[in-house]
């Protein structure tokens, strides 16, 4: 059932283990539930409960670990073999006696790899400060340090099968903006419209169907517009004279696509339209910019010289890796367009260029993913960029 190769996962796993000897980690313990499906194909709604892979320089396999019910998910999505599969009995869950890093902390033992230098997700969704104090009380002769990044910025680069999935869900997230364009007039339930936007997601196209998306649709309307990250406002009905901002997503195989654009309930005010131009313009100049070779704050730069002199301003970043992810986020984590991120773009990074305007009564929004290629970028999608109006 997995979805890469078998060649695919090994060159991952190899690649992460280059990086935690570059970083001086001997055992990596990895809890996202991305870097668990990259490096492995694991994939399940279990990452309510401390799960993860155990990574060890000296050890040719990952080591699953999780809750025992939860063990069939890895005998089924992945290839990990029965003696690395590790499922701890339910008295660990949620307890006030014992903690699954309890559990960890004695395979660690049990391997001898209780006195090196262990890398934990520290930064990690979903790696607690309790899993981290259970840790170090268990194993003292250990340095437990950092390895928020390790897999990460291994993922940070997409094989051609991984943007081919992207390409997926570009047509997906395709789908979904014009359901939420035509859904969405004066009159409907802001919650109903949602609920269309959500179907296209998981119904995805006729060739291939959608998986849940990291972030729920965000779609704030009116003065909400002001704020970045505003869901729908259940029961009101849509007005005219309504900004609604769209950032949305298609996913597929959690590989996921984003979109952002904006719609306008009726003729646009001037200031409104204003702002739209010069955005739109400054990411067709910037966009044309991008190759490799170039850094991620050079990206950044060229955005702001785009929109001198229009009025416009965007004091966080314009962009942001992403990719293969979970809720509550499709970011990566690994890279943004803004001044000090001296990254330099290489083929096969993907990046959300997302120049957002969120002012004091309202915001625009029109955004475009891309990845980066030999000779410059290609955009993932095929929509056009306007303020929408109806």
């Amino acid at each position: 059932m997995a979805v890469f190769s078998t060649h695919e996962y090994g060159e991952r796993f190899r690649k992460t283990r280059e990086r935690m000897h570059e970083q001086g980690v001997e055992v990596l313990v990895v809890s996202h539930p991305a870097n668990m499906n990259y490096l492995t194909g694991f994939d399940g709604w279990s990452f309510y409960v401390h799960q993860g892979l155990i990574v060890a320089l000296d050890h040719d396999e990952p080591l699953w670990f999780g809750r025992e019910q939860d063990s069939n998910a890895a005998r089924i999505l992945t290839s990990l073999r029965e003696e690395d599969i590790l499922g701890y009995p339910d008295h660990y869950v949620m307890s006030k006696l014992r903690h699954p890093m309890d559990f960890v902390s004695d395979i660690l033992k049990e391997r001898g790899w209780d006195r090196r230098h262990i890398g934990v997700e520290m930064e990690g969704y979903y790696f607690t400060a309790e899993g981290f104090r259970v840790l170090g009380r268990n194993l003292p002769a250990a340095v437990v340090k950092d390895g928020t990044l390790v897999v990460n910025l291994v993922r940070r680069v997409k094989s051609e099968a991984e943007i081919e999935y992207i390409r997926q869900a570009a047509r997906i997230a395709e789908k979904v903006m014009n359901t939420a364009l035509e859904t969405i007039v004066p009159g409907v339930r802001e919650n109903d419209a949602a609920g269309e936007i959500y179907r296209a997601q998981i119904s995805g196209t006729g060739e291939f169907g959608g998986d849940y998306t990291s972030l729920c649709p965000i779609m704030p309307s009116a003065e909400r517009t002001s704020s970045a990250h505003l869901t729908w406002c259940t029961d009101r009905r849509y007005e005219k004279g309504d900004i609604v901002l769209l950032e949305l997503a298609g996913a597929r195989h959690h590989y996921h696509c984003p979109i952002s654009r904006t719609l306008f309930l009726g003729e646009p005010r001037p200031e409104l339209q204003k702002i739209a131009d010069a955005v739109i313009g400054g990411l067709n100049e910037t966009a044309a910019f991008i190759r490799p070779g170039v850094t991620a704050e050079e990206v950044e730069a060229k955005w702001r010289e785009s929109i001198a002199g229009t009025g416009v301003n965007k004091p966080s970043r314009v962009g942001y890796s992403f990719g293969l992810n979970y809720p509550p986020d499709w970011g990566e984590q690994t890279l943004s367009l803004r001044p000090g991120d001296t990254t330099i773009l290489q083929p096969g990074m993907c990046i959300h260029f997302m120049p957002g305007i969120w002012m004091k009564d309202f915001g625009f929004e029109c955004s475009e993913p891309l990845v980066v290629t030999e000779k410059g970028c290609e955009l993932f999608l095929n929509f056009e960029r306007k303020l929408f109006s109806k």
